[in-house]
């Protein structure tokens, strides 16, 4: 692959301003994942190389931010909300080269506010703090990774309440598998022994095998921990 670059512009129209520009992609050849973290975080063989920084497009012309997951509809007067907060004070400013890191979390943080001023799906804007998360996670800053993850879990619980998950990605076993394993990361170990336990109960979907094992994985792990202290755990 030698002379081959592993980013190439894609161009995209804007959901907002419809106007055109590019923006940075890498090639599928270039992306090798040697491992996950417990909460799907992707650690890439290359660490140059990583897909995470070039999921989010930021609109040169009015500063509109989002990932291909966001829906092209716009609730009734969120069009006018965004451009008033977002596009009237933007400052014309380009995503649209080789992200380092913290470029990659300013656009995980715009999409962010403007996903929350269009009513985007909470499991969609859950998907974005968990990934802010993971960058935070990669710079090694504690304090703000625990943070967005405090935020992810708000928002996969408002997805789980709502129901708002239904015919995305995200099944009912992989959100409460989040659920529990962001639990479990900020400390509350006595919901994430709840989330775990709701998804050994929907262990219906046979091709969800691999998350029920992860949980029973996260679940046993907890208890040995506990194991000597007072009783917390019950199977």
């Amino acid at each position: 692959m030698e002379g081959i670059h592993p980013l190439y512009d894609k161009s995209m129209e804007c959901l907002l301003c419809k106007q055109k520009s590019t923006t940075k992609k890498v090639r599928s050849r270039f992306v090798k994942v040697a491992k996950y973290d417990t909460d799907f975080h992707p650690i890439y063989e290359d660490s140059t190389v990583n897909t995470l920084y070039y999921n989010i497009f930021v609109c040169p012309h009015c500063g509109f931010s989002y990932s291909e997951d966001f829906s092209r509809y716009f609730p009734p007067t969120t069009m006018e909300t965004i451009m008033e907060k977002v596009s009237s004070q933007w400052v014309p400013h380009h995503f649209s080269k080789e992200r380092s890191i913290n470029d990659a979390i300013n656009t995980y943080k715009l999409a962010s506010y403007c996903g929350a001023l269009k009513k985007e799906k909470h499991i969609i804007l859950a998907g974005i703090c968990l990934r802010i998360a993971w960058l935070y996670r990669i710079n090694q800053t504690k304090e703000q990774e625990e943070r967005f993850l405090r935020f992810a879990l708000k928002e996969y619980e408002a997805s789980y309440s709502t129901g708002d998950f239904s015919g995305t990605q995200v099944s009912e076993a992989r959100l409460l598998y989040l659920a529990g394993d962001i639990s479990r990361r900020i400390g509350n170990e006595k919901a994430a022994i709840k989330y775990f336990s709701l998804v050994f109960e929907r262990q219906k979907n046979a091709r969800e095998a691999s998350i029920i094992q992860m949980a029973r994985d996260r679940f046993q792990e907890l208890k040995q921990k506990h194991e000597t202290s007072r009783p917390m755990l019950h199977n």
